[in-house]
């Protein structure tokens, strides 16, 4: 219980931190508090499992990748990462080639863009 507390309390002050760093620009900074929330989704909340820690894994591996984290409600599922545009393709390779092979599944990657966000129409 300690472990999954810590994790919220945690999460907390990383998602305060994070729109910080989107403030900011800083997309390093942002990179690195999606790393650290899904360590701690791994290690405190224990909602991770070995497919989605190896798409982590593979993600931080590729240059252009700032940071990488499951998302959903874990046990399996997504992984979402934040890339370069110029190192998605490098990214969904990377996938391609290492995933399959260690979790004998096939990923589906899916590149997206970001908007403008929401806004009130007069």
């Amino acid at each position: 219980m300690r472990r999954r507390a810590r994790h919220v309390i945690t999460e907390n002050d990383r998602t305060v931190a994070a729109a910080g760093a989107l403030a900011d620009d800083d997309l390093k900074a942002f990179g690195n508090l999606m790393v650290a929330s899904h360590t701690s989704l791994r290690d405190d909340f224990e909602v991770s499992c070995p497919e989605l820690n190896l798409l982590v894994e593979i993600a931080l591996n590729v240059q252009g990748v700032y940071g990488a984290r499951l998302t959903g409600a874990g046990f399996g599922g997504s992984m979402v990462a934040l890339v370069q545009p110029e190192a998605a393709a490098n990214l969904s390779d990377a996938i391609a080639k290492r995933y399959e092979p260690v979790s004998g599944r096939q990923a589906t990657v899916y590149v997206c863009k970001t908007s403008e966000g929401v806004a009130e129409i007069t």
